[in-house]
C-alpha cells in the first residue's frame, strides 16, 4: 500500500497540468472567444494555475492589465467560467475530466511592490549605509 506525500507542496503533475490549462484559458482570451464587454476591454495576465490534487479544480490567478476595478474583470471571468471551460477542450483532450475554472485576483505584484518599497525606505538605507561602514 503507498503511502501519500505528508508535504501540501504541488506534485509536478499538478504544475504541469496546471501549466497546460495557464496557457490553454490564455489562448482563449487572447482570441476574444469570450463576449464579454469587460473582458474584451481589459488585457488579462494569467501569471499562474494551481490545480487541486485531484485536477478537478483550476485556480486561475490573473491581473487585469490597466484597470483599477479588478474586481469588475474577476466577475466577468467567473460569470463566463463554464463557457471558457467548455473552450479549453481541444487544447486539453488529453484530461480525463476538464477541470472547474475558477478566477482570483493575483495580488502578489503588490506584495512585491510593498517589499521594494520597504526595502527602498530611508530607514531601511539607513540601517544598510550603518552596515556598509561596520564591514570595513
Amino acid at each position: 500500500m503507498a503511502t501519500r506525500p505528508t508535504t501540501s507542496a504541488p506534485s509536478q503533475r499538478m504544475l504541469r497540468v496546471g501549466e497546460q490549462v495557464r496557457a490553454a484559458i490564455t489562448q482563449v482570451l487572447q482570441r476574444g472567444e469570450v463576449r464579454d464587454d469587460v473582458i474584451e476591454k481589459t488585457v488579462i495576465s494569467i501569471s499562474e494555475v494551481r490545480m487541486s490534487p485531484d485536477l478537478k479544480i483550476a485556480t486561475a490567478f490573473v491581473t487585469p492589465l490597466g484597470v483599477t476595478d479588478h474586481d469588475a474583470v474577476i466577475g466577468a471571468l467567473n460569470r463566463n467560467a463554464k463557457y471558457i471551460r467548455g473552450r479549453l477542450g481541444p487544447q486539453l483532450r488529453q484530461m480525463k475530466y476538464m477541470p472547474e475554472v475558477r478566477f482570483r485576483d493575483d495580488t502578489s505584484f503588490d506584495n512585491y511592490k510593498k517589499i521594494d518599497e520597504l526595502l527602498r525606505s530611508p530607514e531601511v538605507q539607513r540601517d544598510l549605509d550603518q552596515g556598509d561602514t561596520e564591514e570595513e
